[in-house]
């Protein structure tokens, strides 16, 4: 009987020239975080589709939960921050599109606008959130994750962030 280690396939990467360094581990997170982001952005765009609002853009959707997120009224630069969003006009963009859509409302508060959601935001972001208990939240719990676990990996995901956007600085000062 073969050595299960002389079939082994090695780490499964994206790019086997970024693999090749000092930390090939690092790469199969990397790979997994591209596969998972991209099929995060399918699931928000088709369960928003579903919830009856179609040709939403993930960042639109982000943007919509954002602003709709414990009811009160956001300034752009603060969903610019929630979201990790640098360029304030892709989310400039989603607001007028999300407001032309009757799902966002602005307010002007002295020198400030604020965004809030609207009934429909409101109504369209409940439809979601149904939706994913249904279609999300219950096939997960197959996965036997308890909810502990399930947050000492969300803590690793915004910890590996942050040294992504620290070398990111890194980088742009070079």
């Amino acid at each position: 009987m073969s050595d299960p280690k002389d079939t082994a396939i090695g780490p499964i990467v994206s790019s086997s020239h970024l693999a090749d360094g000092g930390a090939p581990a690092l790469s199969e997170v990397e790979f997994g975080m591209i596969l998972s982001h991209h099929a995060f952005e399918r699931w928000m765009v088709r369960c928003m589709t579903a919830a009856g609002e179609p040709g939403l853009t993930a960042t639109e959707i982000l943007v919509l939960h954002t602003v709709c997120h414990r009811g009160k009224p956001k300034r752009l630069a603060d969903i610019c921050l929630v979201l990790g969003i640098e360029d304030t006009h892709l989310v400039t963009y989603a607001l007028k599109k999300l407001e032309a859509k009757g799902l966002l409302a602005r307010e002007k508060v002295g020198k400030e606008r604020l965004i809030q959601v609207s009934e429909a935001g409101e109504t369209a972001c409940q439809r979601y959130r149904d939706l994913r208990e249904k279609l999300l939240v219950d096939g997960i719990s197959e996965l036997g994750l308890s909810a502990e676990r399930m947050s000492e990996i969300a803590h690793l995901l915004r910890l590996l962030s942050g040294h992504y956007d620290q070398a990111a600085r890194t980088a742009a000062s070079l």
